[in-house]
């Protein structure tokens, strides 16, 4: 009796990713993954991030773009804005009427901003105040070794970098936490409520300084940072310094196949984009890395996918080539690449398990992003995930099905909505996270790799 092979034919492949990986795959992998951790440790905000990717593309050929000079076939450019954003080409063989080819990520992540005027004293302790930036469950900062990042710009012009926590041999800053024992109260109210805002003030510092007078600890403070980076208070209201995550990336599982570390949000994708364009050599389309910023709070601001960066960049480029840039625009192709939540047995219940994208079976693709009715989302054309699928089976890369989360349980947007106004064709993509917006997220090594793979894909496209 012959086998019935009807099931190998009409459903879909569910097969776990580790069970399709060719000999010596693992290893291409790891190597990749290296890389990956090596830039999430280096870009742990939007600025370092740009700094780093600029340093790899500048390694790799990459030139700085000046808006109006001419370019050819084969040029490697990138461009700059405020060193918040970045948008890396590679010319391609066919004109820009053609449209390009395109991944889009952002690069910041939820973290806790200092206020304008942040420094005070309080019981003999010296505190910072914060202003949480995206998403964040307020509890998970709180006990938690954190790093204080970020430029100072003087009143003269200087711009200062200041990097405090991220070497071992530097002191941390913490949020306090009550101790169970006096937390009673606490506990009986909703996470909402038991955590506030307004409560996230770390500590800084707590020994006097010898002079008399009041606010001691807070001039011991001043006088450590005046020291070191010659700021006074003043020079706060002119500052971008945050807190993240003090530490490095690290493998999870005892089988070392995830990463665990602060901002696989989106910077998963964001290296994957970066890292393909790397890697992309003669395409026939113009190729475009776009790395964003502000995503996490609605892709506003002059460095955001809503600004008019991304529009001046491809527009210099068109008007070179005598091209309109709305016929660029109409004849283009984007990934947008943003991660989703990977189905967690500990919370199953908020994911239609038949939908979820699951850890270690590639990227996941989404037809829609969004809330409750698909809002804010730009809901891909069937065409266009036909055409996604075939470059991403194409090329090998393992992928899914994927939503974020049940219908009405909640939802997400991403920097597609922003792209297909502009009348460009655009899906998202991306990895999937557990404990996303966490100060720790984790994600799989193998659908790191996809990732890259997907975005090599798309630039390859011919």
């Amino acid at each position: 009796m012959e086998k019935d092979t009807r099931r190998e034919t009409l459903f879909a492949n569910g097969k776990n990713g580790y069970d399709r990986l060719y000999d010596g795959q693992w290893d291409i992998i790891e190597t990749y993954c290296a890389g990956y951790k090596a830039f999430l440790d280096d870009g742990k905000t939007e600025r370092d991030c740009v700094a780093e990717a600029v340093f790899q593309a500048e390694s790799h050929g990459f030139r700085e773009y000046r808006p109006g000079t001419a370019v050819k076939a084969g040029d490697k450019l990138y461009i700059t804005r405020m060193g918040k954003a970045a948008a890396f080409a590679v010319i391609g063989e066919r004109p820009l009427s053609d449209g390009i080819r395109m991944v889009a990520a952002h690069i910041d992540s939820p973290r806790l901003d200092l206020k304008p005027n942040p420094l005070y004293e309080d019981g003999g302790l010296a505190l910072l105040k914060t202003h949480y930036y995206g998403g964040v469950k307020k509890y998970q900062w709180l006990s938690l070794p954190l790093e204080l990042r970020g430029v100072v710009c003087t009143a003269s012009g200087g711009k200062i970098s200041v990097s405090i926590g991220a070497d071992e041999n530097d002191p941390v800053l913490v949020i306090t936490d009550l101790l169970p024992h006096l937390a009673a109260e606490q506990m009986k109210k909703s996470v909402t409520d038991a955590f506030k805002g307004e409560d996230l003030n770390a500590l800084i510092g707590s020994r006097p300084d010898e002079a008399e007078g009041a606010d001691r600890v807070k001039l011991a403070v001043m006088a450590l940072l005046n020291e070191k980076y010659g700021i006074t208070e003043s020079d706060f209201v002119s500052s971008e310094l945050c807190l993240v995550p003090a530490g490095c990336a690290r493998d999870v599982g005892l089988d070392r196949a995830m990463i665990g570390a602060y901002g696989h949000d989106d910077r998963s994708c964001a290296y994957a984009a970066l890292r393909a364009i790397f890697d992309c050599a003669a395409p026939a389309y113009t190729t475009v890395c776009f790395l964003a910023d502000k995503e996490e709070i609605g892709s506003d601001g002059l460095t955001g996918m809503k600004s008019g960066f991304f529009d001046m960049f491809i527009e210099s480029l068109c008007q070179g080539g005598g091209v309109s840039l709305r016929q660029c625009y109409a004849n283009s192709f984007c990934l947008s690449g943003d991660v989703c939540n990977a189905l967690d047995p500990n919370f199953a219940g908020v994911s239609d398990k038949l939908n979820a994208a699951r850890a270690g079976n590639g990227v996941g693709i989404f037809k829609y992003t969004g809330s409750r009715g698909k809002y804010g989302a730009s809901d891909a054309s069937a065409e266009t995930m036909g055409k996604l699928r075939a470059l991403l089976d194409g090329s090998g890369v393992f992928w899914q099905a994927a939503e974020l989360g049940k219908v009405d349980e909640g939802g997400g947007g991403t920097v597609a909505a922003y792209l297909a106004v502009r009348d460009i064709e655009v899906v998202d993509c991306g990895v999937p996270v557990f404990s996303m917006h966490a100060p720790f997220e984790i994600v799989s090594k193998l659908d790191c790799y996809m990732m890259y793979k997907a975005s090599l894909a798309v630039y390859g496209d011919r």
